[in-house]
C-alpha cells in the first residue's frame, strides 16, 4: 500500500526532514513537500542581508537542490490542517491528502498584546523581512544628517535582536550612515536566560559597536515614530524592528491538535495528539522532560535527523525512537565579531575573536553542506 507523507515548511526543520525522509522511506511511499517559498533560507544568517542584500544568494538554497526528483514540491501557503479528513488545506484551494504529515511550519512573531506593536514594527522572520529592513535603514540614513542622525530601535535582545543590531551597526560604519542604534530589552539583561559570562561578552561587543542598550523596562505601546515604556521616557524612532518573541503559525489556528498558542505539543518521538501527525521545529513544543526543546536552529537540525526514521517506523508499525536534545553550545555574531559559549569538548566556557567567528562560519557551512554539498558551502564561506 502506498503511503502519502507530506512535509509542511522549508525552514531548518522542514528541509532537514526532507533529507532524512528521502533516505528513510522506501519505494512504496510518496513524499510531498509544501512551502510558501521555493527555497530554504539559512535563517540564522538572514541578518547578514540587513547589511548587504547581495549575500542573499549565498544563504538561500533552491528546493530543487535539496529534493530528490521523486519528491513532489508544491509552492503554496498552508491555511489549515484537517486531521479528521487527513487533508492539508492550501491557499489556492488545491488541498493535499496525507497518510502522515510532518508539521514544520516554523513560527510567527509574538506581540504579547502590546498596543501598536504589530502595526508599527518590522520583523525578521524571512528574506523579504531582511530586505525591507535594509531598505528602511538605507532610506532613513539618506534622510538624516550628521547633526540629527536617524534613530533605529531593535526591540528584544535575544539572539535575533542582538545579531540584527550588530549588522545595522556594521551597515552604519561601512556606509558612514548617520544612524543611532538602540537595543531594547524588557528583562534586566540582554540575551535573557543565558549565562552571565556570555551576556557580558555580548554587551561589551554591542557597546564597542556603538549600540545603546536599554534593559529592565518593557514596551507598553508603540505609535508611529515613538515607543512608550513602563517607566522610562518615550523613545522616538525612524525605523523600529521587533524581534521579541515567537508564537505558532495562523495555519494551525483551530486545528484539532493539542497546542499552546498554535505551537503543537509533541512527544519526544515527535508524535502529536494525532498519531498520523508529527511536529518538530519552532511550530512544535517537543517534550524533553522538565522543559521542552528550545526553539532554535540547533534543535531543529537534530530533530530533523530523527523524525524521518520515526515516520518510516510509524508506517511499518515499529516502535519509535525517543529523541533527546543535545546542547552543543551557542555562538552569536555581532557584526563581524562573535562570541561562543558552552561549546562541547573545549577547555574554555566563553571566547570570542577569530576562533568564535570561524566556528560560527563552520556551523552555517556544515548545514549548507548537509543539505547540498561542501562545494556550495565553500562558495558561501566569505559571507557567513
Amino acid at each position: 500500500m502506498t503511503e502519502n507523507v507530506v512535509v509542511l515548511g522549508s525552514g531548518y526543520a522542514g528541509a532537514g526532514a526532507i533529507k532524512s525522509l528521502q533516505s528513510e522511506l522506501d519505494e512504496t511511499a510518496r513524499l510531498t513537500w509544501i512551502s510558501d517559498t521555493d527555497y530554504h533560507l539559512v535563517l540564522h544568517e538572514s541578518h547578514r542581508v540587513v547589511r548587504d542584500p547581495s549575500v542573499r544568494s549565498d544563504i538561500t538554497i533552491p528546493v530543487a537542490d535539496i529534493a530528490d526528483p521523486k519528491t513532489r514540491f508544491i509552492t503554496d501557503t498552508v491555511t489549515g490542517l484537517d486531521t479528521e479528513e487527513r487533508i492539508v488545506e492550501l491557499e489556492d484551494g488545491k488541498d493535499v491528502e496525507y497518510d502522515y504529515v510532518l508539521v514544520a511550519l516554523g513560527s510567527s512573531t509574538a506581540y504579547y498584546g502590546i498596543p501598536g506593536l504589530a502595526e508599527h514594527s518590522l520583523t525578521l522572520k524571512s528574506l523579504d523581512d531582511a530586505l525591507e529592513i535594509n531598505e528602511r535603514i538605507t532610506e532613513a540614513s539618506r534622510d538624516a544628517t550628521r547633526g540629527e542622525p536617524a534613530q533605529v530601535v531593535i526591540g528584544g535582545a535575544g539572539l535575533s535582536g542582538i545579531q540584527t543590531a550588530g549588522e545595522i551597526a556594521a551597515f552604519r560604519d561601512e556606509n558612514r550612515a548617520p544612524l543611532d542604534i538602540h537595543l531594547v530589552e524588557a528583562l534586566d539583561e540582554i540575551f535573557p536566560g543565558n549565562d552571565p559570562e556570555i551576556q557580558q561578552a555580548l554587551r561589551d561587543l554591542l557597546e564597542e559597536a556603538g549600540v545603546t542598550i536599554h534593559t529592565d523596562d518593557p514596551i507598553t505601546e508603540a505609535e508611529d515614530g515613538v515607543i512608550h515604556f513602563d517607566e522610562g521616557d518615550p523613545l522616538e524612532y525612524d525605523v523600529f524592528v521587533w524581534t521579541g518573541g515567537i508564537t505558532g503559525r495562523q495555519a494551525l489556528d483551530g486545528t484539532d491538535l493539542e497546542n499552546q498558542h498554535n505551537r503543537v505539543n509533541a512527544k519526544a518521538n515527535f508524535r502529536t495528539s494525532d498519531e498520523r501527525v508529527f511536529a518538530i521545529g519552532d511550530s512544535a513544543i517537543v517534550d524533553q522532560g522538565s522543559q521542552p526543546a528550545p526553539p532554535t536552529a540547533q534543535a531543529a537540525w537534530q530533530a530533523a535527523e530523527v523524525v524521518g526514521e520515526n515516520i518510516a517506523r510509524a508506517i511499518d508499525n515499529r516502535p519509535l525512537e525517543t529523541w533527546e536534545y543535545d546542547d552543543k553550545g551557542t555562538v552569536v555574531s555581532v557584526g563581524d565579531e562573535a562570541v561562543a559559549h558552552g561549546v562541547k569538548r573545549l577547555p574554555v566556557d566563553t571566547f570570542g575573536g577569530f576562533p568564535a567567528k570561524n566556528l560560527k562560519k563552520l556551523i552555517a557551512a556544515r548545514w549548507i553542506a548537509d543539505l547540498t554539498s561542501w562545494n556550495r558551502a565553500r562558495k558561501a564561506w566569505s559571507v557567513l
